[in-house]
């Protein structure tokens, strides 16, 4: 099942604009390697799941899988041949906000050739050029 929030205070919020560089979630901080997203876009719930189950599937239930999104923001649309001024259409689904540099998914407690082949497979899946990367030495 596609994730989505459990309550939200507004079922409709407005689309708004996808502007600057990750600051926030762009480093590797649970697992030893990460999945970069390098272009800002809306990326769904059923994206996420797809990766997750990709993923899950490359490293062959070895290793823990961290997701480091969650779609929070809802996104509408209006029927096909409606007319002008009959207000907002219903939620169609729900999507998570991604800015160039977010860390989308992390992985520890496996090979980097392993990380590299689970990653390739779901860099496919995503709608988004991404990169892998890996944790940054702490001194």
């Amino acid at each position: 099942m596609a994730m989505m929030p459990k309550r939200v205070k507004f079922r409709k919020v407005q689309k708004g604009r996808i502007r600057g560089n990750a600051t926030r979630g762009n480093y590797v901080a649970f697992g030893d390697y990460g999945l970069q997203a390098l272009e800002p876009i809306r990326l769904s719930a059923e994206a996420i799941e797809a990766g997750r189950m990709t993923a899950s599937r490359a490293t062959k239930g070895g290793g823990k899988l961290f997701i480091r999104v969650f779609p929070h923001k809802s996104v509408t649309s209006i029927p096909a041949e409606t007319r002008m001024g009959k207000g907002k259409g219903e939620v169609e689904f729900w999507a998570a906000v991604i800015k160039p540099g977010t860390i989308l998914y992390e992985l520890a407690g496996v090979t980097e050739e392993q990380a590299r082949a689970a990653f390739a497979r779901v860099a496919y899946k995503m709608p988004v050029n991404c990169r892998f990367v890996t944790r940054r030495p702490t001194f």
